[in-house]
């Protein structure tokens, strides 16, 4: 008997009114270095499974690493399910699907030995030491091939596998009490290659972090604001792509005031999507982990909030469709609503259009993290630069940058044409994380927009 044979064999009689089943193998690699030192190398496998189970609108989640006796596995997880369940189970139609998804490779990761990786990255550690002033440093190469097999008692079938490559850079240089940071982050959907060829970049990281240490602060308050496509991707993705994902919609009666469709959240020219149906970007699938297929979803179309991410569950309760966004991280958790490839889409403008007529400005580029709180947000810059003029000039320090992200949107009043991916992340939720997401934008100009300086 086949494996997706035994898989569906679990699911007779289950007593239940759904049942999915999902079973994965996955073969990682990661090297780590701290300052000068190796701190991690090795390759990991690992093989699973889970099974979630829906009766009278509880559910039930069952993960295990023994994949022998798939039946008890079921059982346990309709126990659970009728042991909470008191209402009605939801879920919005699908037709049941049928594929077998081989995995995108470009260059494949696992042709290249152990050796040659850690070659690779013994070099790019040695190129940030070159740099004189560095005190520390952190390099992180990982990549992971994970297979995916599914089924649920409705019909549908899917065997998935996905391959991804990352790497993550980091300098710090100190003067005194002084210390300033520079970093870059670079990621890929089966394509090794992309890792190679880095050694200007890696060299400017370090550079750039000294640099900082004598780079002036930047007086704060409300500016026009320029940023780079990188941090304009994660502003999309942090700041309105959580609030887009239809659980936290569902689950709270603020945000279910404030998301309204139909309402307007910015100018004519402002196109947000999500959708893992955009091709070869890291948060790209032909189905999502409930098999439904996966969709391309404008959250913001001509400025107007238009749609919202969702599983089959919170579809059916809000009244939509499901838009395959429904995802787990590996079969310890049980898929919950995530994104995908969150874009801004392209304008018409170019950054010298944007940068006209702004005489006393930010550039911004790059990022270091932030927070939101339902519709507040704040970040920090990687890098920042003053505008005079309509030109870029000298760097300053890292700037934050805070507001609410409804009235940002609104402030948004140029957008670039030269959409730039940002695939060098994760997402986290849930206790999720690292979740394969992208985020992209052009360049985008925001007026009056609060910075706070140095």
């Amino acid at each position: 008997m086949t494996q997706r044979d035994q898989m569906k064999d679990a699911l007779k009689g289950h007593g239940a009114d759904y049942v999915e089943i999902r079973l994965e193998e996955s073969d990682s690699t990661r090297i780590q270095y701290l300052a000068r030192e190796l701190e991690e190398i090795g390759r990991n496998s690992g093989r699973g499974g889970s099974v979630r189970a829906a009766f009278n609108g509880g559910w039930g989640f069952v993960s295990f690493n023994d994949t022998d006796d798939l039946k008890s596995r079921v059982r346990l997880a309709v126990e659970q399910a009728k042991a909470v369940g008191g209402d009605k189970t939801e879920l919005a139609e699908t037709d049941p699907s049928v594929a077998d998804v081989p995995a995108v490779l470009v260059n494949d990761p696992n042709a290249v030995s152990l050796s040659d990786k850690k070659d690779r990255m013994d070099h790019y550690n040695d190129l940030i030491w070159s740099t004189p002033g560095i005190q520390s440093s952190s390099v992180i190469y990982g990549d992971n091939r994970r297979r995916v097999h599914f089924v649920n008692s409705e019909g549908a079938s899917v065997d998935q596998e996905f391959v991804h490559v990352i790497c993550y850079v980091s300098a710090v240089a100190r003067d005194g009490g002084d210390v300033q940071q520079a970093s870059f982050s670079i990621g890929s959907l089966g394509d090794y290659g992309l890792i190679d060829g880095l050694d200007d970049e890696i060299r400017a990281v370090g550079q750039r972090a000294v640099d900082l240490l004598s780079a002036p602060g930047i007086e704060g308050g409300e500016r026009t604001v320029i940023l780079d496509p990188v941090l304009a991707g994660v502003f999309a993705h942090e700041a309105f792509g959580h609030l887009s994902e239809a659980d936290h919609v569902y689950e709270n009666e603020q945000l279910k005031e404030i998301m309204v469709l139909g309402r307007k959240f910015g100018q004519p020219h402002l196109n947000i999507v999500d959708g893992a149906a955009i091709p070869n970007l890291r948060g790209s699938m032909a189905y999502d982990d409930e098999g439904t297929p996966t969709n391309r979803t404008d959250l913001i179309r001509d400025g107007v909030l238009v749609g919202r991410l969702h599983s089959r569950e919170t579809a059916a309760k809000m009244g939509e469709k499901p838009s395959g966004n429904a995802r787990a991280i590996n079969y310890n958790h049980p898929p919950i609503v995530r994104m995908t490839n969150t874009v801004i889409e392209p304008g018409d403008a170019s950054l010298e259009d944007l940068l006209e007529g702004v005489d006393d400005g930010v550039y911004v580029r790059n990022w270091y993290g932030g927070m939101t709180s339902m519709e507040m947000f704040t970040f920090s810059s990687g890098e920042a630069y003053r505008i005079r003029k309509g030109r870029i000039e000298e760097m300053v320090r890292p700037v934050m940058l805070s507001g609410n992200v409804f009235k940002t949107l609104n402030q948004i009043d140029g957008i670039g044409n030269d959409l730039g991916m940002n695939q060098g992340g994760g997402c986290g939720k849930a206790g999720q994380s690292p979740l394969p997401v992208s985020n992209g934008s052009p360049h985008i100009r925001i007026q009056n927009c609060l910075v706070s300086g140095a």
